[in-house]
């Protein structure tokens, strides 16, 4: 690679078979092949992915290589692209799509990478952002609006998640219930009021997240431990029911009553990530009830990523409010324990570098994210 680098850098990796994850000083920086482009990360989120494997669930245990660098939400600047990178410049500022599909099965080939059957995603497969540099293919990267912040292109990843789920389900004109406001429920909130969702209802255990639900658009809210919601959910909707499930919990309590309170011929897309599996009512619930199940993982590549560009230019959408924690990436421990207690909502890492980072002119930057 041409230019001034380090040999190492700070990373945030998981090296125990145990909760928590590991702070380090000297990680050697990623080497990048003939179409990789290595981006020097500015600023990074912590999603309710990298909580997995932060306490290190059932889930995560199964899936996540112990040494691996974590983080997958990034914004940065590209600091050395290999040789037959064609479209990406240096000092270019950029965020990433975090499936890596492998081109040549057929999801891959026929506009579905995200569900590559050997996909490859950022953070859990490989070496993630939560680093001072990170690796990408050169087709994962994603120039960014210079109109856009800093810590909301950060975000790209989640509000991609909650675009998908939105937009798949069809919420035009339709009644919505949102089950679970953490980072992306509350997403999904401004999205759908964005998009035109009719009735907007909204349950979580936190009735600060239900207050600010509220705020960014949501009708009518329900605390979750109230085993009466559904029916209420249900009147509130013509007696009904909701038309449209955006289940962001990945709670099984939660899956069972989003699934009683849908209408019949409802539509179920379903985010949430459960920690262990879960059973419910098939027959009454989906099979009897006619409903449409969407499993959404991830975000259409890269469909997503020009609907999230185009709202977030329209000023259609408050993110403000969800975005509630700057911090070091050194104080990484923090940012998980205000998560695990509540009182964060998105945490927004800022990455330090002590080398200048490349810029481009004006002129250029503005070209490349046209």
């Amino acid at each position: 690679m041409a230019g001034n680098f380090p040999d190492t850098m700070r990373a945030i990796k998981k090296l125990d078979d145990a909760p928590g994850l590991n702070w380090c000083d000297a990680v050697p920086l990623p080497a990048i092949g003939p179409r990789q482009v290595l981006v020097a990360v500015t600023h990074a989120g912590i999603c309710g992915t990298d909580r997995h494997i932060y306490e290190w669930d059932a889930w995560s245990r199964g899936r996540v290589q112990v040494g691996i660098t974590t983080g997958h939400e990034f914004v940065g600047r590209v600091a050395a692209v290999g040789p037959a990178v064609a479209n990406v410049q240096v000092g270019q500022r950029v965020s990433a799509e975090g499936h890596i599909g492998c081109g040549h099965c057929q999801p891959c080939r026929t506009g579905n990478g995200h569900i590559c059957e050997r996909v490859d995603i950022l953070g859990i497969d490989i070496d993630g952002c939560f680093a001072q540099y990170v690796a990408v293919p050169e087709e994962n990267v994603w120039p960014v609006h210079p109109d856009i912040p800093d810590h909301v292109a950060a975000v790209f990843d989640p509000l991609g998640n909650a675009m998908h789920t939105v937009m798949a389900a069809g919420v035009s004109g339709r009644s919505v219930l949102i089950t679970g406001v953490g980072v992306i429920g509350l997403m999904a909130v401004t999205i759908a009021r964005a998009a035109g969702a009719g009735r907007i209802l909204v349950t979580d255990v936190n009735p600060a997240r239900l207050d600010l639900a509220r705020q960014l658009g949501a009708d009518q809210t329900f605390l979750s431990h109230d085993e009466q919601w559904p029916g209420k959910a249900r009147q509130a909707t013509g007696n009904q029911g909701p038309e449209v499930l955006l289940e962001m919990s990945g709670h099984p309590a939660a899956i069972r009553q989003g699934f009683a309170a849908l209408r019949n011929g409802g539509t179920a897309a379903l985010l949430g990530l459960p920690s262990d599996r879960v059973s419910f009512d098939l027959a009454n619930d989906i099979i009897f009830k006619g409903a449409t199940v969407l499993g959404i993982n991830g975000r259409l590549m890269f469909e997503t990523w020009y609907q999230v560009e185009s709202f977030l230019l329209s000023g259609r959408l408050n993110l403000e409010p969800i975005i509630t924690h700057h911090i070091g990436l050194d104080e990484f421990q923090r940012g998980f324990q205000l998560m695990q207690a509540g009182q964060a909502i998105k945490v927004i890492l800022e990455v330090p570098h002590q080398e200048p980072l490349p810029c481009q002119t004006p002129a250029l930057t503005s070209a490349a994210a046209s």
